[in-house]
């Protein structure tokens, strides 16, 4: 996620500047054509390419509109997960105690179950944010945008579930690395921790249950995560709005020809503003297209994305100082110069 105020013009002339090199190609083509080797046919009424234009204008907010949706909901449920981690984590705290206990345990003991189920709960939200990275094939993989990846450390690696080690017991992570969907076992082995204080008398059935509801909130919040990682925009729309504006880029140099002719004034200039024209139009409607097709996939690591490892950091360090922990990390720092938050 870009946090500036906003983004630098020429860093949008960057982003699209292979579109506008290829706007320029397309473009110069019939006007050149047209002013030196006077092939007035080439020009088209207006007209019915304004009719597209306008057909183009409208299918492009309904596919933006779309994508934004789908990323405001991504930032819905990470804010869920933000609010559900510090009640489970004050839940946690306070109802594992002694109070009806079959055997007492010591402060230092009951410590101990608290920072595990922490510790736990963390390892699931990093395993979820690398779940959630895993590259799908309608996610974009251009190079550049696979090196802004790595240098924000939320490329697709196993390696990266090796870094859960320090969050859970040995058992626990021998049996994590056996099955698939990492996140989602976590949940469960908390599901069991919290079955065995019940059963040794650490919580009650009352405080049992609300716990046991914070895991069902965690596995409803994931659920919808995963839905729009694995669920894409549907592809035919996304298609046929791609189409549409390179059908429309396509013919506006042939509607715009004859827009700057004015027979009245022959000013060799004159005449020539219709490829500026044409290019600027162009260029428009391409970065709205392109705003839209960023927008689609917010958990695939790039400017525009939800930046699920900033806040499950976030959330790491203030469930942990909760509990009064110590050696916590610090937040992660935006990324290279337009300061990225992943």
């Amino acid at each position: 996620m870009f946090i500036g105020k906003r983004y630098p013009f020429w860093g949008l002339v960057n982003w699209s500047k292979k579109y506008i090199l290829i706007f320029i190609l397309v473009d110069i083509i019939p006007i050149l054509l047209y002013k030196l080797l006077g092939w007035e046919w080439l020009a088209i009424p207006w007209q019915p390419i304004a009719l597209i234009g306008i057909a183009v204008s409208f299918y492009l907010g309904f596919k933006n509109n779309s994508s934004y949706d789908r990323l405001w909901e991504a930032r819905k449920i990470w804010g869920g997960i933000v609010n559900s981690s510090r009640t489970f984590t004050v839940m946690s705290r306070d109802f594992i105690t002694n109070e009806f206990a079959k055997k007492k345990l010591t402060e230092e003991e009951l410590k101990s179950i608290h920072k595990s189920i922490v510790y736990r709960h963390v390892a699931w939200l990093k395993a979820l944010t690398y779940q959630l990275r895993m590259p799908r094939p309608w996610e974009h993989s251009a190079k550049i945008e696979d090196m802004l990846r790595k240098e924000g450390g939320v490329h697709s690696d196993e390696d990266h579930f090796l870094k859960l080690k320090p969050y859970l017991s040995e058992e626990d992570y021998d049996y994590l690395m056996t099955k698939g969907n990492k996140a989602s076992h976590l949940l469960s082995i908390q599901s069991k921790e919290l079955l065995k204080l019940k059963l040794a008398g650490q919580i009650e059935d009352f405080r049992h249950m609300e716990l046991e509801k914070m895991i069902g909130e965690f596995y409803t919040l994931q659920g919808k995560s995963e839905r729009i990682k694995n669920y894409p925009f549907p592809r035919q729309y996304a298609t046929v709005n791609y189409v549409f504006v390179w059908t429309f880029i396509l013919l506006l140099p042939f509607g715009m020809l004859n827009i700057f002719h004015d027979p009245s004034n022959m000013s060799w200039g004159w005449g020539w503003l219709v490829f500026p024209f044409t290019l600027l139009v162009s260029w428009i409607f391409i970065l709205m297209e392109l705003i839209g097709d960023y927008s689609e996939n917010p958990f695939e690591g790039l400017y525009n994305d939800v930046p699920i490892s900033t806040m499950a950091r976030s959330i790491e360090i203030d469930i942990r100082q909760m509990l009064d922990d110590t050696n916590i990390p610090g937040p992660l720092p935006p990324v290279g110069k337009y300061s990225i938050l992943f």
